[in-house]
This record gives C-alpha cells, structure tokens and sequence, in this order.
C-alpha cells in the first residue's frame, strides 16, 4: 500500500505540472492527427488538452468574476481560445483550434511555475523545524525519561549529551561545554557556555554534558522564532507582483470590453453584417491575446537561467533574474560568506630561541588529541611536518592542554592558562598577540617545560616557545567581489552578522566595506534589511547559515553559498551560487541587466505587432489566418530573440 500512498501524494502535489505535460502531449498528437487527416481523432484529442490544460485558468477566472467581480488574464485566456475554436469549427479551419490549444498550454505552464514556487516555500519551512530534536531527555526525581518537545514545562530539567543538538532554548544549570551556534547566531568559533549560560535550539553541544533547565516555552525558542520569521517574509506579497496582478486585471478587462463592442457595434455605426463583424471580434480576441506579450519575457528569463546555471548561478525563478539587474544595495554575512567559514592558522610567532616550526609541532602534538576546531586547525596546518603525538596529555576544558612531546613537557592554550607556568610572557610577543586579537583573531600561546619542570610544574618552570594566531580566513575573491559590485554602481554594501564587533570590523576593513552591523540576532539582521530596503527598495541578501534564513526571505533577492550554506538557507534563497565563488554576483547582476534589456525590446516588438494587427483588423486589411500568423509570428520572434541569451 505504500507505493499508491506515494503515488497519490505525488499526483496530488504536481497537479499542475502533469496538467501541464498532459496538455502538451494532447496537443502534439491532436495537431500530428489533423495533418495526417484523422479529423476524427484531432477533434477528439484537442478538445481533451482544452479541457486538461485550461479548467484550472477557466475555475480561477470564474471564481474572479463571480465573487471579485472582475475580470483577469485567465478568462481573457479562455475566453479567446474557446473563441478561435469555435471559429475554427465554425469556418472549417482547424488550425484555430490548435491556437487555442497553443494559448491555454503557456497559461498551463504558467500555473505550474507558480506551483512550484510554493512547494518550495513549504519546503523551507519544513527544513527548518527539522533543525531541533522531537524529544529531549528530562530529569524527573533522578530518572532521565525522554519526552515530546512539545510536553516540555518551565522549569523542567534536561540533560543534553555530547554530540547532541540542544532541543529548546534553556539555561545552564551544571556542566561545561562548547557550543557550535553558527547556524543561529553567525558566531565563527564555537563558544564556551557554563553555569548561568543560555543556550538555544538547535545549537551543536560539543565535548561536555550539560543540564538545562527550561526558562521560555518551546514555542518562543531562538529557531521556532526564525520559523514564524521565514513564513511571514515569504508570505508577504511585494508591490511590484501586486501591481503586475492589477495590470493583468485592466488588461483583461479593456481586451473583453473591446471584443464585445467589436461584436455588436459596427453593425449600428458603419453598416458592417453580422458575420463580418463577429468575423473580425473574434479575430480582435485571438490577435489581443498576450501570448506575444508572455513571450516577451518568459523565454528571455528561462534562457538567463540556463546561462546562469552553466556559469554556477541557480536562479530559482524568472522574477529573481529581472530584480537583481536593480539591485541597488546588497548586505553580505560575514562567517561562510565572506570568509571560509572553517578556522585556520593564520599566523605564528615565535621567540628568537624558538623557529615558527618547532612552535607549531610542539602544539600539534598536544592538540592531535583534541577534538576543538581550534586544535584540528593546528594539526591541519602542522600535517606536512615531521612531529609525533604527546602522551600524558590532560586538557583543561575552556583553558588549554598540557602534556609531554620528545620527552619535553608541554603546555598550549590561553595567555591566562600559560601564564601559570612561564615567569612572564615576553612583552614583544604579548603586544604583536594583543594585535592580532584585535583584529579578531584568537592566539594560542605555547610554552616548553625547563629540563626538571613536572608536567604540573610551577610559575617559572617552563619558557615561551611562541604563539600561534587562529582566524576563520577572509575568501581570496572578496575585496575583487566588492570591488567590482561598487564598479557596477550598486549605492550601498554592508555586512550584518552575529559575531563580535571586533572581528567584524576587522573582516569588512579587510574586504572594502565600511559599513558594519555587528552581534546581530535572525530577528536583528531582519530588521537590517527592512531598514535597507526602505532606503533603497530593491535590497539583495547573501548569506549561509540558518541565522541568515530569515533576512534572505525579507530581502527582494536572497543570495545563498551552495557549498557551504545550510539546507535552509538554499530553500530560502532565491539564487544559490553552486561553486561558492563571489565574483558570481557580479555575474549574476549583469546577466539580470541584459535580460531586462533583451526584455524591454521583446516588450516593444510584441506590442508593435499587437498595434498594427488591431488597426488592421479594424480597417478590414487582415483576414483570421494572416491575423493567426501575424499573431504567431510576433510570438516566435520575440521568443527567438530571448534565446539569445543561451549564447
């Protein structure tokens, strides 16, 4: 039973892209029936793709006319191709029927896209609540006994393993960890938590086990937050897709107004006969349909994808292509953005006794046993080196790791840590270490045991071999990405992100940026945007984490890392840059520029054409085939010229 359930859940979810599909198939064997002379089987077939690809248009429009009171595209759509049909059947001329076909497949298609566009929204959503667990383990009288988030109470505690995602914002009541939060709050190194902290969903816990205690209902949690955030920004209807609705509207009205003064006045003003007047309405209908005009953009926008797609740049619709070419202000995370989002070594200094090698092998030998990021960057940078692993190594959690390396003692960690073992840090080293961390870089220090120091040891007992600097790296494309957007005349670039302010600074000065939003929460780097876009309208939005899910959703165009970005942040994105190459913005932003540009001259086309068959129709110069092919060549024309862009 389980395939027809899957079955069933597919059909169900894809209506409108079988509609679609089944109506193209219909059509294709309707017209290859009619040129094989099976009028019998065309009229059979063509009907069935009317019926197939037109009845959710033709339920739409009505619903429109009948509870709105007005008139839109869809019945307009309609309406023109049950009248080519019936003139076509009327005249005997069949091919009118597969005009009619042709205009209800594109509205089909269109239905589909839209579809689409909302099951992706679903899915984000989804994405998102999977982040936290279903269950924690709560401590009743002693006991763990595992429950539903949803059961959990104030004041409930719970215990989190290491490894384990945090399953409810809470506070620490006991134990010592670190935490990976980049997800929610941009934080580029995984932070220490203790007694008295407070920790959120769908954080990572790292070596320790905590115990929470719960202080806020599941509901009011950090993630379920940015969950009613991405649902709000993504359910908001921008003014300029409201305005595209009102324009159809008027259009589909003005067009049925006409057609229907076309066919009943000229009788009374000009003397025309009826046949020759309901002749020529008709004929208005199928000339005033907008299939040129739909032409006119739609094949341009799909060939922008495909270009952008070979170039690396997945555009998830045709609307995020014609909004970045106006871009006019674009705000950039900071951690997996404009840097790698992986901690390195960036630096290390030594004394005069000691090389930069024998710093960094002394620290791996240690950290080769530690699971920190911070000791995995070390032995990472240390891996071409020849150094075996330490023994008797201990690690003070939040403080540093000692040990004994070549019979030598060893002791790696904070100024504060080493300090307990060294007479005094040397005074050249500890101004170029306060340096660096004011750049937003952390230092390790690394100190070597004197010939009889215990690995305990005493103050004095051990000498500074050097320090070692550890940063998340700024991207190598970054300042010639900046670059090229301000050459571009983007107004505005900014960097929003949830880690310090040091750092921040220190990472925009590095890439060109001068404005700087720093220790920012999803619900802060939301109101950044918001306040961007009033200034500039169309505001882009490039991020990775789930902390940037919510602001990539608000802004008009979000941008997201495809190889380091979380699940969330690429279903919310509009544009996803598959390689993680910045300088594809700027790409981005000029294929958006000239699609608009080969729009706007489909655009002119396609309405020079309309114009001069509407005065033909009128002035009795054109008949219902040249109007057709009048009619269906503007459509190839402009279509050909979007294609353009596939080059």
């Amino acid at each position: 039973m389980l395939y027809p359930q899957r079955f069933t859940q597919f059909t169900n979810e894809h209506a409108d892209t079988l509609a679609a599909l089944l109506c193209g198939l219909l059509l294709f064997l309707g017209w290859l029936a009619l040129h094989l002379g099976a009028l019998g089987w065309a009229l059979l077939l063509l009907p069935a793709a009317y019926v197939i690809g037109g009845y959710e248009s033709a339920r739409e429009g009505l619903t429109t006319l009948i509870k709105e009171k007005e008139l839109d595209v869809d019945l307009l759509m309609i309406v023109a191709a049950v009248g080519a049909a019936s003139l076509g059947l009327w005249r005997r001329e069949y091919h009118l029927i597969i005009d009619g076909a042709i205009l209800i497949l594109i509205f089909a298609i269109s239905g589909a896209l839209e579809g689409y566009a909302m099951r992706r929204t679903e899915r984000s959503i989804r994405s998102l609540m999977s982040l936290t667990p279903d269950t924690a383990r709560v401590l009743h009288q002693g006991k763990e006994e595992v429950v539903p988030i949803s059961q959990l109470k104030l004041g409930d505690e719970i215990v989190v393993k290491p490894g384990e995602l945090i399953p409810t914002d809470g506070m620490i009541v006991s134990g010592y960890s670190t935490l990976n939060e980049a997800a929610i709050t941009g934080e580029s190194l995984p932070v220490e938590k203790t007694v008295g902290a407070e920790v959120f969903a769908g954080t990572l816990n790292g070596y320790g086990a905590l115990k929470l205690q719960v202080h806020k209902p599941a509901e009011s949690s950090l993630i379920q937050r940015v969950i009613r955030l991405v649902e709000q920004a993504q359910t908001e209807e921008p003014p300029s897709q409201q305005f595209i609705d009102r324009f159809e509207r008027g259009y589909a009205r003005v067009i049925v107004i006409a057609g229907i003064l076309l066919a009943t006045l000229p009788p009374f003003i000009w003397g025309w006969d009826w046949e020759t007047t309901i002749y020529r309405a008709l004929t208005f209908l199928v000339v005033a349909s907008p299939c040129a005009l739909m032409a006119a953009i739609m094949p341009t926008l799909l060939s922008g994808i495909a270009n952008g797609a070979r170039q690396g740049i997945l555009f998830k619709n045709g609307a995020q292509l014609e909004k970045i070419a106006k871009v006019r202000a674009i705000a950039f995370d900071k951690t997996g953005t404009l840097t790698t989002g992986q901690v390195q070594v960036s630096q290390v200094i030594s004394t005069s006794e000691y090389s930069q090698l024998d710093v960094l092998k002394a620290a791996a030998t240690l950290e080769s046993y530690s699971e920190h990021p911070i000791g995995k960057a070390i032995v990472q940078a240390a891996n071409d080196l020849d150094w075996v692993r330490g023994v008797e190594v201990q690690a003070i959690p939040g403080q540093g790791i000692t040990g004994i390396a070549n019979n030598q003692k060893v002791v790696v960690g904070k100024a504060t840590f080493v300090q307990q073992y060294v007479a005094q840090l040397p005074e050249s080293l500890y101004s170029l270490a306060q340096s660096l961390e004011q750049e937003g870089k952390t230092v390790v220090w690394v100190a070597q045991g004197c010939r009889g120091a215990g690995v305990q040891g005493s103050k004095g007992d051990y000498e500074v071999m050097g320090a070692i600097a550890i940063a998340d790296m700024v991207r190598t494309e970054a300042v010639a990405t900046i670059t090229c957007l301000q050459k571009l005349g983007v107004e505005e670039i900014v960097m929003i992100t949830g880690d310090n302010q040091r750092t921040a600074d220190s990472v925009a000065q590095a890439v060109g940026i001068n404005r700087v939003y720093a220790e920012l929460l999803p619900e802060d780097k939301l109101d950044v945007i918001r306040s961007l876009q009033k200034q500039y309208q169309i505001v882009a939005m490039v991020g990775d984490g789930i902390n940037d899910a919510p602001a990539l959703a608000q802004a008009s165009v979000g941008i997201a890392m495809g190889g380091a970005g979380s699940d969330v942040a690429l279903e919310t994105a509009d544009i996803v840059l598959m390689a993680d190459r910045l300088e594809k913005i700027a790409a981005a932003i000029k294929l958006g520029r000239r699609s608009q540009s080969i729009v706007k001259q489909n655009i002119a086309i396609a309405l020079g054409f309309i114009i001069l068959l509407l005065i033909g129709n009128f002035l009795g110069n054109i008949n219902l085939p040249i109007g057709v092919i009048g009619h269906e060549g503007s459509t190839v024309l402009v279509t050909l010229s979007g294609l353009r862009l596939l080059k």
